[in-house]
């Protein structure tokens, strides 16, 4: 971040850098010279931090071109400049892809978090799918919460949300099996039977209807 907060610095006093020359050519010189240390700088940026500061690094990468462009463009050759800028520009193109996929990884991860909070309910704090966290006295309330949740969000699931849905209801089952050898009483086991044999055709139904949703949407 330290190099990332450097070089924007650095945006700011390119103009004045540039100025300071008396030819065109010194000019234009300094411009591509600021313009490639610029992409160098935050193509060196881990790709999670530049996605976090992405607008910035974005508007002034677009001023830094467009000053460097209008430098050049006054040179009567600058054949060579304009080489430098086309391979540093290919450089930052490259880096931008990345840093946006990162982004969209990002926001995947982050909206996939939410949904299991969602879920598993306060309790929930991250962490494995062997949800050790899960007991005797609150397997019930997570039970209760998953398929209430379920039930009431239902309708916005797209089917990754309900592939993603069932791991989660199966690594809940999986820590049933644990904690029944440790004391779970037979009222519970018996209301969580009652909330499996109400998800089980809730999933089903509506993975089958958001699978069919997306296959419509596809053929527009």
């Amino acid at each position: 971040m330290k190099t990332l907060k450097i070089t924007l610095v650095l945006v700011a006093a390119s103009t004045m850098f540039v100025a300071c020359n008396d030819s065109q050519k010194g000019m234009a010189e300094k411009s591509v010279d600021n313009y490639e240390f610029y992409v160098d700088s935050v193509s060196r940026e881990a790709r999670n931090e530049a996605a976090a500061n992405w607008e910035a690094i974005d508007r002034n990468y677009h001023k830094m071109k467009l000053e460097t462009d209008n430098a050049v463009v006054a040179v009567k050759d600058h054949s060579e400049l304009q080489k430098d800028i086309d391979e540093a520009t290919v450089k930052y193109e490259k880096f931008k892809a990345e840093v946006i996929a990162e982004h969209e990884r990002m926001e995947v991860e982050s909206s996939k978090k939410m949904m299991h909070q969602s879920l598993l309910g306060s309790h929930y704090t991250g962490g494995d799918m062997t949800f050790t966290w899960i007991n005797k006295d609150n397997i019930l309330g997570v039970y209760q919460n998953f398929v209430d949740t379920v039930q009431n969000n239902k309708d916005t699931y797209s089917r990754e949300d309900w592939d993603e849905i069932k791991l989660l209801y199966e690594a809940i089952d999986t820590r049933k099996n644990t904690v029944e050898k440790e004391g779970l009483s037979s009222s519970d086991n018996r209301k969580i039977a009652g909330l499996k044999l109400k998800f089980a055709p809730m999933y089903t139904v509506n993975r089958m209807g958001a699978k069919s949703d997306e296959n419509a949407d596809a053929k527009k």
